[in-house]
């Protein structure tokens, strides 16, 4: 009797926590998130070898970002805003990492990711906050809007 009891508690425990992973809004936690840490992951090396575009390839075509200048329009834009700061020299003069990442679901094909850019070495290391719009492209997850400080 005890082990049926067992067995009862542990498959309502699994299902319960299968629930969790699958928000209410249909978007998948763990595969969604890794696809868009990935991205991230990605943007980061790039960015760390020298490739703008592959930094750029994490947006969406008609993503904003807000920058110190105000708001920039498409990829193209968001390129200018990074040629004419971090990439003055047509490379960027500090290694970029991401730390403090959080990335919840605003739907399901939607998420808010949260955290910090760090930049470090060439000059005083800088860090800033960022808050990003993330959309479920064909071509997987892209940044729609991006804000950082």
């Amino acid at each position: 009797m005890t082990r049926k009891i067992c067995v009862v508690v542990a498959t309502l425990l699994a299902a319960a926590c299968a629930r969790q992973m699958r928000s209410p809004s249909g978007f998948q936690y763990s595969s969604d998130a890794a696809a868009i840490k990935a991205t991230l992951d990605t943007t980061a090396a790039g960015w760390n070898r020298g490739e703008l575009s592959v930094y750029l390839s994490a947006y969406a075509d008609t993503a904003t970002a807000m920058g110190s200048t105000g708001l920039v329009r498409g990829v193209r834009g968001i390129e200018g805003q990074m040629r004419a700061g971090f990439w003055r020299t047509g490379r960027p003069i500090q290694v970029l990492s991401y730390d403090h990442l959080e990335i919840r679901p605003i739907g399901p094909n939607q998420a808010i990711v949260t955290g910090q850019y760090i930049l470090t070495g060439g000059r005083p290391d800088r860090t800033g906050w960022f808050t990003t719009i993330w959309v479920r492209t064909a071509r997987g997850w892209r940044t729609a809007h991006d804000h950082s400080s």
